[in-house]
């Protein structure tokens, strides 16, 4: 069994848990911690440095069948993967102490850059010293409070730069700095992932805790080269949603359940066949991978309606299946968001209220 199967395999385990690790900490924790036992939380990164070294398809499939299972293991262990990714690509080789520590989840990093995507005054901010720099301000939005141990944040510097660093999970700083966490957000989805917010006063970052300084901009162009990345998850959702659909149009033996499980599975793998074939082909443009993320979002939410729709009334229990992936089609419809997503994600809107 390879490792894109084995991974598959324990997903499969993770199934009937999805409404509890929606939900609860502990149940998420314990799921992530089997991942790490697994040495699964490093699965782009060199197998040189511990990681599973899979291939960006591979990667993306993982990400559909993870969505699939469950929203909140896919959104908290994303945020992981991403953080690890940018260390092993970082120049500063002292961040290499946290290899292979993080494949296993022996460390766990986390991230809290999306700010830098806003427009006018930068909420978080760097000033450079002779040691180091000094970080102040606000994050708006971190994921895995009392998960990770540290995360990646992401500050503007006066001429624009994107400063990226790793903090601690921690308050105070010998120096003086300090860093102040709100309550986990009482959010619709994927409660469980413990996502906060961050004031961060006079932090002094040491240069050895530098992941990258980039120029201005960069992160409104990395967003564009991966435009497409979150409608995996998007994919993964629909999905689950069909899977719903499928359960019900067995049990209650009608015609019109079962064709309309039909056509939406065949348009979600139609649009699924895309995705993946659209990974690394030069040829394709950012307007057709726009037009195809904005698809998957829009099938993620029709999918999920679907669901709700042929489960009736017990759609509305804290604890159905039908609601909880319905709630992570809004979640999935919003993450990683930028103006031309938004843009095209109403568009397709407006065009099908139009027809």
């Amino acid at each position: 069994m390879n490792e894109l199967e084995s991974v598959e395999s324990f997903l499969q385990e993770i199934t009937p848990l999805a409404n509890k690790i929606d939900r609860d900490a502990e149940a998420l924790k314990l799921a992530i911690d089997k991942m790490g036992d697994r040495s699964w939380l490093a699965l782009k990164v060199s197998p040189e440095l511990g990681g599973s070294g899979l291939s960006e398809a591979d990667y993306r499939r993982l990400q559909i069948s993870m969505a699939r299972v469950s929203g909140a293991l896919t959104f908290l262990q994303t945020q992981h993967q991403s953080a690890v990714s940018k260390l092993a690509a970082s120049s500063n080789k002292s961040l290499r102490q946290f290899f292979p520590e993080v494949a296993t989840g022996k460390v766990k990093i986390g991230v809290g850059f999306s700010h830098l995507r806003r427009l006018g005054k930068p909420v978080m901010q760097a000033r450079q010293t002779e040691a180091g720099y000094i970080l102040t301000g606000k994050v708006p939005w971190i994921t895995g409070y009392n998960f990770f141990d540290f995360f990646i944040l992401g500050a503007t510097l006066p001429d624009g730069r994107e400063l990226y660093g790793l903090l601690p999970f921690k308050d105070l700083q010998e120096s003086g700095g300090k860093l102040t966490f709100s309550e986990p957000m009482k959010l619709m989805a994927v409660s469980a992932t413990n996502t906060v917010s961050a004031e961060v006063e006079n932090w002094f970052l040491e240069r050895d805790r530098i992941v990258t300084i980039n120029p201005p901009g960069a992160i409104h162009a990395s967003s564009r080269q991966n435009i497409l990345n979150h409608g995996f998850f998007a994919l993964g959702c629909a999905y689950a949603a069909l899977d719903i659909l499928e359960a019900i149009a067995h049990k209650k033996s009608l015609d019109f359940l079962q064709e309309s499980w039909l056509l939406l599975q065949s348009e979600v793998k139609e649009n699924e066949a895309k995705a993946i074939a659209f990974i690394g082909d030069p040829n394709i443009s950012y307007e057709q991978k726009l037009q195809l993320r904005a698809r998957t979002i829009e099938l993620a939410q029709r999918c999920s309606q679907a669901a709700v729709i042929a489960s009736g009334g017990a759609a509305n229990y804290l604890d159905s299946n039908a609601g909880r992936v319905y709630r992570e089609a809004l979640l999935f419809s919003v993450s990683g968001q930028t103006s031309d997503v938004m843009q095209a994600s109403l568009s397709l809107l407006v065009l099908s209220s139009g027809q």
